[in-house]
């Protein structure tokens, strides 16, 4: 009777383990793979930041250091295990370091920017952006102005289903520019996150992030303040087939088709 317990109780223990140890290279160098992962753990290496490490588990910066009990500026060390199957709460605070590198500029009354930065949410989830009426190479979402990163033809869009694709696929030739979509804060800038080849992510405020893959050269450094349409890499082929840039936009962690807050060509 008891032998008849031992197969369940392997594939119990079996189980336990995978949930509870580190997460493998294979689930997120995985084209079917789409995050966010909420199990496992992860062991920070020397130079990983806590932004590249959210990036690569589909999880927001703030919540998964909240998490682990982290506080801005976010600093983690090498050795440090971060708990991937706790989740925690996105605390609303000014510590993006996109916003402490801006002029204080004069604020309306709260009451009035709330109900203006829900009604730019709003328009963004539920109908296309409205398109400012300045430069026709920009276009203003969640007060952010966007604007193209590289000139070159779409070869693949966004997608949530079958091939999976966080972002868009730019072709282009080896050595093009790569600009900054927006003002904003360099995250990350390095090659370890697999997949993505020497990456670059630009924090534009306290909910997006975007980021520029396979380049190659890196011409801007983490801590660095980017203006929109400034060069920061040289388009390459890192981590990919051949030469294109791949740009995702992520709003709380989550990734969010580009084609909606880029401006029409």
């Amino acid at each position: 009777m008891r032998e008849s317990y031992l197969p369940t109780l392997l594939i119990f223990l079996f189980s336990a383990i995978f949930l509870s140890g580190c997460n493998t290279a294979a689930i997120y160098n995985d084209d079917r793979y789409n995050p966010p992962v909420y199990w496992g753990s992860h062991v920070v290496k020397g130079g990983e930041t806590l932004y590249g490490i959210a990036w690569r588990y589909g999880r927001d910066y703030r919540e998964l250091g909240d998490a682990n009990g982290l506080k801005p500026p976010w600093n983690i060390k090498a050795g440090q295990v971060l708990r991937l199957d706790r989740k925690g709460k996105i605390r609303h605070t000014a510590d993006s370091s996109a916003q402490s590198r801006r002029k204080p500029v004069a604020k309306p009354p709260a009451s009035r920017t709330s109900s203006r930065t829900a009604a730019s949410e709003k328009a963004v989830s539920k109908a296309p952006p409205v398109r400012s009426s300045g430069s026709k190479n920009r276009q203003t979402v969640a007060n952010i102005k966007w604007r193209w990163p590289h000139a070159g033809t779409v070869i693949a869009s966004y997608s949530t289903s079958g091939k999976v694709n966080k972002g868009i696929d730019i072709v282009g030739r080896p050595g093009d520019a790569v600009r900054a979509a927006a003002d904003g804060s360099v995250v990350y800038a390095g090659d370890g996150l697999l997949g993505y080849g020497n990456l670059i992510i630009v924090n534009h405020n306290e909910h997006y992030l975007s980021a520029y893959a396979h380049n190659r050269k890196i011409l801007v450094q983490e801590g660095e303040g980017v203006k929109a349409g400034q060069v920061i890499a040289e388009l390459g082929s890192s981590g990919t087939d051949k030469p294109m840039l791949h740009f995702e936009i992520r709003k709380n962690g989550n990734p969010v088709d580009p084609s909606r807050y880029l401006p029409r060509r």
